[in-house]
Protein backbone atom coordinates (compact mmCIF):
# COMPACT_ATOMS: atom_id res chain seq x y z
CA UNK A 1 0.00 0.00 0.00
CA UNK A 2 1.67 3.17 -0.90
CA UNK A 3 1.46 6.08 1.28
CA UNK A 4 -0.82 8.08 -0.18
CA UNK A 5 -3.21 4.99 0.10
CA UNK A 6 -2.94 4.50 3.94
CA UNK A 7 -5.63 6.12 6.31
CA UNK A 8 -4.15 9.29 7.46
CA UNK A 9 -5.61 11.09 10.79
CA UNK A 10 -6.95 14.91 10.13
CA UNK A 11 -5.15 15.97 13.15
CA UNK A 12 -1.62 15.39 13.63
CA UNK A 13 -0.33 13.02 16.09
CA UNK A 14 2.25 15.38 17.66
CA UNK A 15 -0.29 17.87 18.39
CA UNK A 16 2.04 20.26 17.10
CA UNK A 17 4.32 20.00 20.03
CA UNK A 18 7.09 22.89 21.49
CA UNK A 19 8.84 23.69 24.01
CA UNK A 20 6.48 24.83 27.25
CA UNK A 21 3.44 24.54 24.83
CA UNK A 22 0.46 23.58 26.89
CA UNK A 23 -2.61 21.63 25.00
CA UNK A 24 -4.23 24.84 24.00
CA UNK A 25 -7.15 23.60 21.53
CA UNK A 26 -6.88 22.14 18.19
CA UNK A 27 -4.15 20.43 17.26
CA UNK A 28 -2.61 20.84 13.27
CA UNK A 29 -3.52 19.05 9.86
CA UNK A 30 -1.69 16.40 9.78
CA UNK A 31 -1.34 17.25 6.16
CA UNK A 32 0.28 20.47 7.41
CA UNK A 33 2.94 19.46 9.83
CA UNK A 34 4.20 15.82 10.12
CA UNK A 35 2.04 14.80 6.47
CA UNK A 36 4.66 17.11 4.57
CA UNK A 37 7.73 15.25 6.09
CA UNK A 38 6.43 11.18 6.39
CA UNK A 39 4.10 11.44 2.76
CA UNK A 40 5.52 14.81 1.06
CA UNK A 41 9.50 13.71 1.21
CA UNK A 42 9.87 17.40 2.67
CA UNK A 43 13.07 17.59 5.02
CA UNK A 44 12.25 18.68 7.80
CA UNK A 45 13.64 21.89 8.19
CA UNK A 46 14.83 21.35 12.19
CA UNK A 47 16.14 18.43 14.46
CA UNK A 48 12.34 19.61 16.28
CA UNK A 49 10.69 19.38 13.47
CA UNK A 50 11.92 15.58 12.55
CA UNK A 51 11.07 14.37 16.42
CA UNK A 52 7.65 15.46 15.97
CA UNK A 53 7.59 13.81 12.91
CA UNK A 54 9.45 11.00 13.98
CA UNK A 55 6.49 10.29 17.38
CA UNK A 56 3.93 10.82 14.55
CA UNK A 57 5.33 7.77 12.09
CA UNK A 58 5.59 5.81 15.41
CA UNK A 59 2.05 6.48 15.89
CA UNK A 60 1.60 5.65 12.35
CA UNK A 61 3.92 2.12 12.03
CA UNK A 62 5.85 4.15 9.11
CA UNK A 63 9.07 2.03 9.24
CA UNK A 64 10.22 3.04 6.62
CA UNK A 65 10.37 6.94 7.30
CA UNK A 66 12.03 5.96 10.69
CA UNK A 67 15.03 4.11 9.23
CA UNK A 68 15.07 6.86 6.43
CA UNK A 69 15.92 9.64 9.16
CA UNK A 70 17.75 7.65 11.51
CA UNK A 71 21.31 7.26 11.43
CA UNK A 72 23.28 5.02 9.49
CA UNK A 73 25.67 4.14 12.13
CA UNK A 74 22.99 3.84 14.69
CA UNK A 75 19.58 2.64 12.90
CA UNK A 76 18.75 -0.80 14.27
CA UNK A 77 18.66 -3.42 11.21
CA UNK A 78 15.70 -4.68 12.87
CA UNK A 79 13.60 -1.70 13.19
CA UNK A 80 10.15 -2.73 12.46
CA UNK A 81 7.02 -0.69 13.22
CA UNK A 82 3.53 -2.18 13.47
CA UNK A 83 0.84 0.19 14.64
CA UNK A 84 -1.72 -2.71 14.60
CA UNK A 85 -0.14 -5.34 16.00
CA UNK A 86 -2.06 -6.52 18.77
CA UNK A 87 1.11 -5.74 21.72
CA UNK A 88 1.85 -2.30 19.88
CA UNK A 89 1.86 0.81 22.39
CA UNK A 90 -1.04 3.10 21.83
CA UNK A 91 0.74 6.07 21.81
CA UNK A 92 -1.52 9.12 23.79
CA UNK A 93 0.88 12.17 23.20
CA UNK A 94 3.77 14.31 22.80
CA UNK A 95 5.47 16.95 24.99
CA UNK A 96 8.68 18.52 24.42
CA UNK A 97 10.75 19.98 27.13
CA UNK A 98 14.06 21.40 25.85
CA UNK A 99 14.77 21.91 22.50
CA UNK A 100 18.71 22.93 21.86
CA UNK A 101 20.35 23.88 18.71
CA UNK A 102 23.85 23.09 18.99
CA UNK A 103 25.31 24.53 16.15
CA UNK A 104 24.04 24.15 12.65
CA UNK A 105 24.74 20.19 12.40
CA UNK A 106 24.19 19.05 15.82
CA UNK A 107 20.86 19.32 18.34
CA UNK A 108 19.31 17.87 20.92
CA UNK A 109 15.44 17.70 21.99
CA UNK A 110 14.00 16.80 25.10
CA UNK A 111 10.65 14.49 25.22
CA UNK A 112 8.06 13.35 26.85
CA UNK A 113 6.09 10.73 24.66
CA UNK A 114 3.36 8.89 26.75
CA UNK A 115 1.53 5.56 25.72
CA UNK A 116 0.05 2.57 27.10
CA UNK A 117 0.68 -1.39 26.25
CA UNK A 118 -1.45 -3.86 27.64
CA UNK A 119 -4.02 -1.48 29.77
CA UNK A 120 -0.74 0.04 31.52
CA UNK A 121 0.42 3.71 31.02
CA UNK A 122 3.64 4.39 30.46
CA UNK A 123 6.26 7.52 29.85
CA UNK A 124 9.09 7.53 27.30
CA UNK A 125 11.60 10.30 28.91
CA UNK A 126 14.30 10.83 26.39
CA UNK A 127 16.95 13.43 25.31
CA UNK A 128 17.86 12.94 21.48
CA UNK A 129 20.67 13.65 19.96
CA UNK A 130 20.49 14.75 15.80
CA UNK A 131 22.59 15.66 13.43
CA UNK A 132 22.50 17.00 9.70
CA UNK A 133 24.31 15.33 7.15
CA UNK A 134 25.86 16.13 4.24
CA UNK A 135 22.57 16.45 1.71
CA UNK A 136 21.04 18.87 4.05
CA UNK A 137 18.83 16.18 5.79
CA UNK A 138 18.26 15.58 9.68
CA UNK A 139 18.66 12.45 11.26
CA UNK A 140 18.50 11.12 14.78
CA UNK A 141 21.21 9.38 16.03
CA UNK A 142 20.39 8.13 19.36
CA UNK A 143 19.38 9.25 22.87
CA UNK A 144 19.28 9.02 26.78
CA UNK A 145 16.34 7.77 28.72
CA UNK A 146 15.34 9.08 31.76
CA UNK A 147 12.96 7.87 34.74
CA UNK A 148 12.31 11.42 35.64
Amino acid sequence: MTASAKQRPVDCPCGGAAPDRRDTGKPPRFADCCGRYIDGGAAAPTALELMRSRYSAYVLGESQYLRDTWAAQTCPADLDVDADAPDAPRWLGLQIKRYTPLDDTHAEVEFVARYKVGGRAHRLHESSRFVRGEDGRWRYVDGDVSDR
